[in-house]
C-alpha cells in the first residue's frame, strides 16, 4: 500500500528533481561551486535553520501526544546545536565571524520560506506544520545520498556538507517525519489531506528557490 508521503514526493517529483539538477547542488556535490558562493549559501541557511527550529518548537507545544511533543523538541535542540554547529564551523573556515554570521539579512527567498513556514505552524493545523516539515528534512536526506553516490568532493569543507546529510541519522530523521504525516494523514478526510499537500508542495517550491540564495 502507498505512503502518504509516497503520493505527496511522487506530486513534488518535478521540483525535487529540479533541486537535484540544481547548479548550486551539482557544485557542492563536485566541489566546483565557487567558496564565495558556498559561504553565501552557509550564511543564508543558517537564518534558515534558526527559523526551522522555532517551527519545531512550536510543533512540539501543539503535538498531539508526549512521545511526539519529545521527538520535535529534540529536533529542534539538535538544530540549534548540532547542525548549527556545523555551519559556525564552515563559516569560521570562509572567515565568516559568529558575530558576522549573526548580523546577516536574509534573502528574499530566506524570508519567503521562513515566513511560510511560520506562518503555517501559527495558523494551520497540526498536520499542515508536520507536512510543512518534511520537505526540508526529506529533501536534504535525498540530497546528501546522492550526492555521496557520485564520491565525495576532494574539499573537506564539501565533503563535510555532504557527508552530514548523506548520514544515516539524517536519513533517520527524515524517516521519522514521514512517519509522523503518514500517520497524521490516515486521521483526516480528503479536505485535511488536500490542505497538506498544499503546505508540502509549497516547502518544496521554498526548498528549490532557497538554492538560489547562493548565486542571488
Amino acid at each position: 500500500m502507498e505512503r502518504f508521503s509516497d503520493e505527496l514526493r511522487a506530486a513534488a517529483d518535478p521540483l525535487w528533481e529540479a533541486q537535484h539538477d540544481h547548479p548550486v547542488v551539482r557544485g557542492i556535490g563536485d566541489g566546483s561551486l565557487p567558496v564565495d558562493l558556498f559561504a553565501r549559501f552557509i550564511r543564508q541557511d543558517y537564518l534558515f535553520l534558526i527559523e526551522y527550529a522555532r517551527l519545531l518548537a512550536l510543533g512540539a507545544a501543539r503535538a498531539p501526544d508526549l512521545a511526539t511533543m519529545r521527538r520535535l523538541s529534540e529536533l529542534a535542540q539538535a538544530i540549534l546545536v548540532e547542525e548549527m554547529d556545523l555551519h559556525r564551523s564552515l563559516a569560521a573556515e570562509f572567515g565568516v565571524t559568529p558575530a558576522e554570521l549573526e548580523a546577516e539579512r536574509p534573502a528574499l527567498e530566506t524570508s519567503a520560506y521562513t515566513d511560510f513556514l511560520v506562518r503555517t505552524a501559527a495558523t494551520g493545523d497540526f498536520a499542515e506544520l508536520a507536512a510543512a516539515l518534511l520537505p526540508c528534512m526529506w529533501g536534504y536526506a535525498e540530497v546528501g545520498a546522492r550526492l555521496v553516490e557520485r564520491g565525495l568532493p576532494a574539499d573537506e569543507r564539501y565533503a563535510r556538507w555532504v557527508r552530514t546529510y548523506a548520514s544515516p541519522e539524517f536519513a533517520a530523521l527524515a524517516d521519522w517525519c514521514r512517519g509522523l504525516v503518514d500517520g497524521l494523514a490516515q486521521d483526516l478526510g480528503e479536505q485535511g489531506r488536500e490542505r497538506m499537500r498544499r503546505a508540502f508542495l509549497a516547502c518544496s517550491r521554498h526548498e528549490l528557490r532557497f538554492w538560489d540564495t547562493a548565486v542571488a
